[in-house]
């Protein structure tokens, strides 16, 4: 079975000493008494539970999977899932990072966002249960009326009742204008809703008593596209005035898919027949919810990402120490036994620290991007608000396709360790790399991400919020930048930061004349913006550690730290040049090719 240990001291280090959320925190009314000790005590108990209750039922879980019964249409979750939904409830879990005013305790989203990325490292599948809910939660705290939220939010929060997300039709996955599904006014303020969805995550389970699906449909007279959908409250049952249950509504599971991985989590299919649903805010103005729905699982399929590289690179180290096979090209290092263990070759070190370099920065762009959020919703001046949201705009979909992209790249090579022993199942390392694969389709496909990014983040601004990165590029340069200790993570930054304006320029310039220019570079440059947010943030960290290793700090964490730092930029960083080589390439090459693809 995998092993897992929740990185606490990595994300103290982040959160502490790199960000120094609490100063942060502690200037948003809503978080004026949250200290250091505060968030490490709750992430501690919250790692109790994603290593002692979520671990051991993954692997099983993935065997077992979901059942589906026909004549019912009810999903049955493997064992041991329901008993653990119980316990994350009766923690408290759900209601970390909820309104108080609804039950929720009030906690900060990077406190949530920590936890749940253990949750993530222990058992995606799982996790994606509770998961789904909190992209509801906000779309109706946004959007929906105080009666929606006096109904729903309570018992949502509280873990009583999970939500969903039913945007992909059979026809249409993120081109949702052409999806079908119609809601009949009733004259009642509710509708009557029918077609079908698929792909629902979480859509039908056993775990709870009621599932509160958010949906998208036209109405009679919705205009063509994407500006005719609307979104409405569906629940599995419907709810009686004193909050009780009512009847079974008109939506259920027409079945199961059948995936290649996190199988155990219920990817549905959901047919509506005549479900009543209610409106969530303005007719034909659906994707103003459902973008809060959206964004939020984009930042959220990013830690799974993040969850499953840190795991798999913790089973891989594990192994590496342990197993022996052939000598160092150095000379035996461990003459008391037949062979060396397999970590003295250089090249299962490149595997471990790629997985580790790719980890430790996504745990640091992650936290980052959670502050941007909690400052957006929570801070008192307006301007730091309005900064903060294009900030993380402009980081979302790098989060999204960036973290995942590494996630494929380091299970891959974790698993690669482990030599045959990682392509059988019970060490666990396929698993992770089954269930990694899907983080970079769903929730937009990674190269709708990069389009994101280049074509409506960075060029129809003309590369305003870009440069607002920048800045923050640019402040930490001329704070280091005759620091000599610091020149191997200052001067490549400063140097790709420098030719980004003039890449970015140039692929705007193509794109005006030809769009598919755009298109045909935009996978690659995002690529490269990753690294680029990447290397500023490991120059944050290794900045810090030469510090604590200046005053005298001898903790192994610290040189661990920046010896990971030189990795990444000495190994992985320099991709960038490449990257913005194929870029530059062109369209002609991918469109000009009716023979070849004939």
């Amino acid at each position: 079975m995998a092993i897992y240990t929740p990185p606490l001291r990595d994300m103290q280090f982040v959160m502490h000493e790199v960000l120094n959320v609490s100063a942060d925190l502690q200037a948003m009314p809503a978080h004026a008494d949250m200290d250091a000790d505060t968030i490490n005590a709750v992430l501690e108990e919250g790692g109790k539970f994603a290593a002692e209750v979520l671990l051991p039922i993954n692997i099983s879980g993935d065997t077992e999977g979901c059942k589906y019964d026909l004549a019912s249409h009810a999903v049955t979750t493997p064992t041991g899932y329901k008993e653990a939904y119980a316990q994350y409830v009766a923690g408290g879990w759900a209601a970390l990072a909820c309104d108080p005013e609804f039950g929720g305790q009030g906690l900060p989203l990077i406190v949530n966002q920590c936890f749940y990325e253990m949750m993530n490292s222990a058992n995606q599948a799982w996790a994606m249960y509770p998961g789904l809910t909190h992209g509801a939660y906000a779309a109706l705290e946004a959007h929906g009326t105080p009666e929606q939220k006096a109904t729903y939010l309570h018992k949502m929060i509280s873990g009583e009742w999970t939500g969903t997300m039913c945007l992909t039709e059979p026809h249409c996955g993120t081109d949702l204008g052409l999806m079908r599904t119609k809601a009949e006014p009733q004259g009642d303020g509710t509708y009557k809703i029918t077609g079908n969805k698929i792909f629902i995550s979480a859509g039908e389970h056993d775990l709870t008593d009621n599932i509160i699906h958010l949906v998208l449909a036209r109405l009679p007279d919705a205009p063509p596209g994407i500006k005719g959908v609307s979104l409405f409250i569906v629940p599995k049952f419907l709810v009686n005035a004193d909050n009780s249950l009512g009847a079974r509504n008109g939506i259920y599971c027409g079945g199961l898919e059948h995936k290649m991985g996190i199988k155990s989590s219920a990817t549905a299919q959901i047919v509506l027949d005549a479900a009543v649903g209610t409106l969530v805010g303005q007719p034909n103005k659906g994707m103003q919810g459902m973008f809060v729905m959206m964004n939020a699982a984009r930042l959220g399929v990013g830690n799974q990402s993040l969850g499953l590289t840190e795991v798999a690179y913790q089973n891989a180290l594990a192994y590496a120490k342990d197993r022996i096979q052939m000598r160092s090209l150095t000379g035996a290092k461990a003459k008391d036994k037949p062979a060396d263990p397999i970590i003295v070759h250089p090249d299962v070190r490149k595997m471990l620290l790629t997985a580790k370099a790719y980890a430790e920065g996504g745990r640091a762009l992650m936290c980052f991007s959670s502050m941007l959020l909690e400052k957006e919703i929570n801070h008192t001046d307006e301007a730091v608000r309005k900064e903060s949201g294009e900030l993380l705009a402009l980081l979302t979909p790098i989060v999204k396709a960036f973290i995942t992209d590494n996630g494929w790249t380091a299970t891959s090579t974790c698993m690669q360790v482990f030599g045959g022993h990682g392509y059988i199942k019970e060490w666990g390392m396929e698993q992770f790399v089954r269930d990694a694969r899907i983080n970079m389709i769903y929730e937009g496909t990674n190269t709708i991400q990069s389009l994101d990014l280049l074509g409506r983040k960075v060029l129809s601004n003309n590369g305003a919020t870009l440069k607002k990165f920048g800045k923050l590029i640019g402040a930490l340069v001329a704070e280091e930048g005759v620091n000599e200790k610091m020149a191997e993570f200052i001067t490549p930054i400063a140097i790709l930061g420098d030719q980004m304006t003039k890449f970015t320029t140039e692929l705007g310039f193509k794109g005006f004349q030809n769009p598919d220019e755009v298109g045909a570079a935009a996978v690659d440059y995002l690529r490269v913006a990753g690294h680029l947010v990447f290397g500023y943030f490991w120059a944050r960290m290794a900045q810090v550690a030469l510090r604590q290793i200046a005053a005298g700090n001898t903790d192994p964490f610290y040189l661990a730290k920046l010896q990971t730092a030189r990795f990444y930029f000495a190994k992985l960083f320099p991709e960038t040049a490449t990257l913005m080589r194929t870029a530059r390439t062109g369209s002609k090459v991918l469109m000009d090719t009716d023979a070849a693809l004939a």
